[in-house]
């Protein structure tokens, strides 16, 4: 398989016009409802967890074609141009930017409360999706965008996106739940990085399993006071990504670490699905799990654009509103054809698109 799944982008600020946020959900929808056509939604979301595929969707929709705003006013153009319309389409959007990425579990809730399915496997994907981008891969991109994506039969696919202000780059990471073999072990559809980051503190590499289990033990098995003696005489080697023990606030971690201990988890993926165990304390019982078990972290990172109708800012040419509306046309009479068994638009978009 193509190894697909980061892609890094430069942060960009501004915003879109609403001129062209009101066309981007008109023409995100007559995409999604065209392609439904033909195509079920499953596939849609194998689709958008190729970040290739999902760059060059944002180029057709007329965004910045290199900026970190491409991952987050593409989903929410998905989100709102679908909002009605999801039973139709077969996908449901949850999350967001910001304060909306945290309302993504109960959004998962009440789409299974009208599909009358139990959305509680839907919602922990949701979750340990976040986990581990956050706490279980620690390069530095700080997450602050979260979309799940879902269709009615509980497959699934997550876009979501961290920052880094200090080197002017957003990283987003792609998901799909259909792939997913582990939560802990390469779970990202795969790689694609351009930029890779120095002293990556990776706990779910492929390579990583024995590592995880050392965390795992020393979480159940170890008390907190010992895995305080361990990082007290820790001396750390020049290529890891901390400088010293003291880098850990003991004090602030050592009631997670109670908890974890009391609880005993039985793996690392339910120690990391463990309410209040953070980046900070994984740090803690990997650093201490090397050091007392001999078990080495992972500090590797796991690391052709369309255009279609111009992009925001004017590169690489500012959007043609024309052609822009004769696209959404074309589309929306496409589907609407379709429905009443004349599928020639549709036939022939395939036929060129076979040709290209």
């Amino acid at each position: 398989m193509r190894r697909t799944g980061i892609a890094d982008l430069p942060l960009h600020g501004g915003r879109a016009p609403s001129w062209l946020f009101q066309r981007m959900t008109r023409l995100a929808r007559a995409l999604v409802l065209a392609m439904r056509e033909d195509e079920p939604p499953e596939a849609l979301l194998r689709r958008l967890s190729d970040p290739y595929w999902f760059q060059a969707f944002g180029c057709l929709l007329g965004f910045d074609w290199h900026s970190s705003g491409l991952t987050t006013t593409v989903c929410g153009a998905l989100k709102e141009g679908l909002r009605g319309l999801e039973a139709e389409a077969g996908l449901y959007v949850a999350g967001g930017k910001g304060a909306t990425s945290r309302k993504a579990p109960a959004e998962i809730q009440q789409a299974g409360d009208a599909l009358g399915r139990d959305p509680g496997a839907l919602v922990y994907a949701s979750r340990m999706a976040a986990k581990v981008d956050s706490a279980a891969l620690q390069d530095g991109y700080e997450i602050y965008h979260h979309s799940f994506l879902f269709t009615p039969a509980g497959e699934w696919a997550v876009v979501q996106q961290g920052m880094r202000p200090t080197t002017g780059y957003a990283r987003r990471y792609h998901w799909l739940g259909a792939d997913l073999r582990s939560f802990v072990a390469e779970p990202h559809r795969a790689i694609a990085g351009e930029r890779g980051e120095d002293g990556v503190l990776n706990l779910v590499a492929g390579e990583g399993d024995a590592h995880r289990r050392a965390i795992a033990h020393a979480a159940s098995e170890e008390p907190p006071e010992a895995i305080g003696r361990a990082l007290r005489r820790l001396t750390l080697p020049a290529r890891h990504h901390l400088v010293a023990a003291d880098d850990i606030d003991l004090r602030r971690v050592s009631k997670t670490l109670l908890a974890t201990y009391e609880r005993k988890p039985p793996g690392f993926e339910a120690l990391l699905a463990t309410p209040g165990v953070g980046a900070k304390t994984l740090r803690a019982l990997s650093l201490a799990a090397e050091v007392m078990y001999g078990v080495p972290a992972t500090l590797r990172d796991p690391a052709i654009f369309a255009f279609a109708h111009g992009g925001k800012d004017g590169h690489p040419y500012p959007v043609d509103r024309r052609t822009y509306d004769a696209t959404i046309a074309f589309l929306e009479g496409g589907v609407r054809r379709a429905r009443i068994g004349d599928r020639e638009r549709l036939d022939a978009l395939r036929r060129l698109g076979r040709r290209a």
